[in-house]
């Protein structure tokens, strides 16, 4: 039987960041688990394009020496509830690649 995409992408994050790929255990478990983080992973065949569009504003205004992020805040909740997003292949530019 095929792999479904979705624990193939899971997989493959799992690799490219140090982790585990936990898989469906019944609980309310992360699907990726690594020494330092925990990751839940949603995969959809298509992402809205403001999303891309503003991690592409971030990428094209930072410099060598700035790490490029989007700040999604939502209406009435605390700030401290944002979400900071960035591309994977920036998060390995930045903090190296993950060691297994």
């Amino acid at each position: 039987m095929a792999d479904k995409t979705w624990k193939a992408v899971e997989r493959q994050i799992a690799r490219r960041l140090g982790g585990q790929r936990v898989g469906v255990t019944g609980r309310s478990t992360a699907d990726v688990i690594g020494a330092w983080f925990v990751a839940e992973i949603k995969y959809r065949k298509t992402l809205p394009q403001w999303l891309k569009d503003a991690l592409a504003q971030a990428r094209a205004a930072a410099n060598d020496q700035q790490l490029p992020i989007a700040v999604l805040h939502e209406s009435g909740q605390r700030f401290s509830d944002a979400i900071i997003m960035l591309r994977l292949a920036d998060f390995e530019d930045w903090f190296g690649k993950i060691e297994h």
